[in-house]
């Protein structure tokens, strides 16, 4: 009689962290899934790839028309398009993010009920999944400061850094907003108008210089601010590095991935029965 192998799923610990091991194994799901979402974003569309550039050239725009020459809010020196562009990128990427990785389980959950494979890989590839777009949208902001003759900051290499905060502060509240919307089916809409007022809450449209001096670190408890004026100093070098801003996002952005992967394993065991 020929030995049977037996794989044996374990409950996951209501306070446990990710298990690398577990997702490594994996790792071939993940890829077949940031394939399709990828594909699925740009088949028969009519721009393509053009999409990714779309939202944030019409926001610079209306920023540019609104903010700077009706509003003559402050743009530190700078041209208005790459000021607002470069902010816009980042944006649009945590924005997009967010919403996508909080309707993952509610997408999949046909998935969910017929196989196993652990669930956070779900969240984790809606965020990974706009790594393309955020690299398209870039290539914009490389031709606007080739138009206006902006040379990069030596900081410049601290882009990996800022990118890894978004990534860490979309993934964590992805998972926990997931979590909670596989149950509450609203709440995926309630995240759309949680990103428009964010976006009032973040330096977009204004420098963090209008901000007093002594509540800046309370604003930059929001980890998209030290992501966007860091993603500013990198590109243009009158700004400077806002390294306190930089620090506080990190802490907090993993703090939040911890607190949502934590809630989401909490939850997990009841993902089949409610999806």
């Amino acid at each position: 009689m020929k030995n049977s192998q037996y794989t044996v799923i374990k409950r996951p610990s209501k306070f446990g962290i990710l298990n690398i091991s577990e997702i490594w194994l994996y790792k071939d799901l993940i890829y077949s899934l940031l394939i399709k979402d990828i594909k699925v974003r740009y088949a028969q569309s009519v721009l393509g790839i053009g999409w990714a550039v779309i939202q944030p050239l019409f926001f610079m725009v209306v920023f540019t028309l609104i903010f700077s020459k009706l509003a003559k809010i402050s743009t530190e020196g700078q041209p208005a398009q790459v000021f607002y562009y470069s902010a816009l990128v980042p944006w649009t990427y945590f924005s997009s993010g967010l919403i996508d990785s909080t309707g993952s389980l509610i997408q999949n959950s046909g998935m969910m009920t017929k196989v196993y494979f652990p669930r956070i890989i779900l969240p984790l590839v809606s965020i990974l999944s706009k790594l393309p777009d955020l690299i398209i949208a870039s290539t914009i902001v490389a031709i606007l400061m080739v138009w206006f003759s902006i040379s990069p900051s030596i900081h410049i290499v601290l882009i990996p850094l800022l990118i890894l905060i978004m990534i860490l502060f979309s993934f964590g509240l992805g998972a926990f907003f997931s979590a909670l919307a596989i149950q509450y089916r609203d709440i995926k809409y309630g995240i759309t108008f949680l990103t428009q007022i964010l976006m009032f809450a973040t330096p977009i449209a204004y420098p963090t210089s209008l901000i007093p001096k002594h509540l800046q670190w309370v604003y930059a408890l929001n980890p998209m601010v030290g992501v966007i004026e860091g993603t500013r100093s990198c590109l243009l070098q009158t700004i400077a590095l806002p390294l306190d801003l930089i620090l506080i996002g990190l802490a907090v952005s993993i703090a939040t991935s911890i607190i949502g992967i934590i809630y989401f394993n909490r939850c997990e065991t009841t993902f089949a029965d409610v999806a």
